[in-house]
């Protein structure tokens, strides 16, 4: 189950995720906050740093720099994230070939 990272599903992930282990189903997310919930794995953007780059540009437009000034910019910190418990509820082997490109693996 592939799922798109965005505010209703956010609000309801633990929901999601328990849906897919209940019904057997490998699912993949695109926030690392779904695979704390229970979610298999995720790919993404880290929300953290983006947050962060967030409070930069707000902090520069309160010291009065004119929002269009400043740049667009894109996410350039991304993380793999896999549940260790949810794939052992599924019957799921991680390949050691993956262990290298994971960023964080939660059990």
């Amino acid at each position: 189950m592939l799922v798109f990272p965005e505010g209703v599903t956010m609000v309801h992930r633990a929901k999601i995720a328990d849906f897919a282990r209940t019904q057997r189903m490998p699912s993949m997310f695109g926030w690392r906050e779904y695979c704390e919930a229970g979610g298999l794995m995720s790919y993404g953007a880290n929300q953290r740093a983006t947050y962060v780059r967030l409070a930069t540009y707000a902090d520069r437009i309160l010291r009065g720099e004119r929002p269009g000034d400043l740049p667009i910019e894109q996410p350039t910190t991304f993380e793999l994230i896999v549940n260790l418990g949810t794939a052992r509820a599924l019957g799921l082997t991680v390949p050691p070939s993956l262990f290298s490109l994971v960023d964080e693996m939660i059990d």
